[in-house]
């Protein structure tokens, strides 16, 4: 079978202003920077990272079947005379200049997605939404830094008729090379949060830091901006000083373009009714959350904009399931019974933390009844990078875990001994200053019946209490078929 080509090799060489080096292929299937991963046939780019250089991995790839590798040329001399190479003076550039030659060939609808919260999710369901008319390629993971979008991009396939980036930042200045390589149509802005604060002063600053997405926007490109949002004016002015002359809003907002009308929210998903540009549009998600409710709008928003079917996006959306790490739900067996583990253990920020407390609520009313046992168990880990303002931050998650109901937490983290200092008794499961350490006190209190949310920045590693659950209970997929009762109205 012949692989479908992504680059020529003459295609890339003149991209990249590289040299080449021993026998190569006429074409590359893919573009990899993991050797763990690389496929036959892919180019492998031997990135220097903070922790590893790629070219200690490029003979790796090479027996992994790799076609070719792209190498600095300082490194040269570590390969041997006859493998196949593409020399290039600096490998990340040459990333960058092969995904600007990606961007120039491309004639898809090209859509950029950013915010505090909701990025990753709302990039899937764009995925999701557009897969249903055409070819769509869209960033994988969360690959939204610095090599995750040119790496991205780069991998853009000529043929595709829309295309999906996810552009993130902890720090100004970091959005607008990444806008201005992308060229977005569409331009989305799902939220501005508190999060990052060790790097900023204010929400303003945020915002501002997230309005950089506009400074790549095309001539006419449209900017979808979330109106609820209390920096709704601040960014739409960012937006007009970027040059935007169209301004998309969605949200709760009676003013907002694309507006909520009402919603069901289930433990498994939500039934919603949206005015679409003054059209009524009812739809089902398959995943659930009022979060995940309000950034469907910008999704409908973004299909609209780019000459799509919003209709037939929001029938697709049915089909959409939380990533894991991202609300990814399944049962677990105890003897005796079944546990409900919903993993948010991917990152974690004041407002995300908030919104999987909330869904806490909503399994546990929704998922697990019947049950007279059952508890809803919070397993939360350190909220990271939020400065001066981080103990306050987490003590004050105190109003949610009582709001939602949550009968028992466990918390790892000398950040999270604010919020266990904050609790009432009878709330509080176990305290542990690492997630290592927290594992075995989780283990040990979990009972039939009970629904545990696990959830964390990434530095906190709630990844490993996931891995561990898991690891000592079976596994059963979840079954999505038709809808509980509703949670709630909206």
């Amino acid at each position: 079978m012949t692989e479908r080509p992504l680059w020529t090799v003459d295609d890339m060489v003149a991209a990249m202003n590289a040299s080449r080096a021993g026998s190569l292929p006429g074409f590359v299937s893919g573009i990899s920077i993991d050797t763990r991963t690389v496929a036959a046939g892919e180019a492998f780019f031997a990135i220097k990272g903070d922790n590893r250089d790629g070219h200690d991995f490029v003979e790796g790839a090479h027996k992994a079947g790799a076609g070719l590798a792209v190498v600095a040329a300082d490194k040269r001399v570590c390969f041997a005379a006859g493998a196949p190479l593409l020399v290039v003076p600096d490998v990340l550039e040459a990333l960058r200049a092969l995904a600007r030659a990606a961007r120039r060939r491309s004639e898809a609808a090209i859509i950029a997605v950013t915010g505090s919260v909701g990025k990753t999710g709302t990039k899937e369901a764009l995925r999701l939404a557009l897969g249903a008319q055409g070819e769509t390629h869209a960033s994988a993971a969360s690959y939204n830094n610095h090599w995750g979008v040119p790496l991205s991009l780069a991998r853009c396939p000529a043929s595709a008729r829309f295309a999906i980036f996810e552009l993130g930042m902890n720090h100004a200045g970091e959005i607008e090379p990444l806008s201005r390589l992308v060229r977005p149509q569409v331009a989305i802005i799902t939220a501005v949060e508190p999060v990052h604060l060790e790097f900023f002063d204010s929400l303003e600053a945020i915002a501002d830091a997230k309005a950089e997405i506009f400074s790549g926007l095309e001539a006419v490109g449209i900017a979808v901006i979330n109106r609820d949002s209390g920096q709704f004016d601040r960014l739409e002015k960012n937006a007009r000083s970027a040059g935007v002359e169209r301004i998309v809003s969605f949200g709760e907002h009676a003013a907002a373009d694309v507006r909520l009308v009402a919603c069901r929210l289930y433990s498994e998903g939500s039934d919603v009714e949206a005015r679409i540009f003054g059209h009524e549009l009812g739809y089902r998600l398959g995943a659930p959350g009022r979060h995940v409710v309000l950034n469907s709008l910008a999704v409908l928003a973004a299909v609209a904009s780019v000459g799509g079917d919003a209709t037939l996006a929001a029938r697709a959306l049915a089909g959409l399931r939380p990533a894991p790490g991202r609300g990814a739900r399944v049962k677990l067996d105890l003897p005796g019974g079944k546990i409900l583990l919903l993993d948010e253990s991917y990152n974690a920020n004041p407002a995300s933390m908030r919104a999987a407390l909330a869904l806490l609520g909503q399994a546990a009313l929704g998922e697990m009844q019947g049950s007279s046992r059952s508890r809803r168990m919070a397993v939360l880990g350190d909220m990271l990078e939020l400065g001066p303002s981080g103990r306050e931050l987490h003590r004050g998650l105190a109003d949610a875990v009582i709001a939602n109901g949550v009968d028992l937490v466990f918390c790892c983290g000398p950040l999270m001994r604010d919020l266990w200092e904050a609790l009432p008794a009878s709330r509080r499961g176990r305290y542990a200053q690492s997630s290592a350490e927290l594992q075995t006190h989780v283990l040990a209190a979990v009972r039939p019946g009970d629904i545990v949310m696990v959830k964390g920045s990434l530095g906190s590693r709630m990844g490993l209490i996931v891995k561990t659950l898991e690891d000592q209970v079976r596994r059963e997929p979840l079954a999505h078929g038709a809808l509980r009762a509703p949670i709630m109205n909206g």
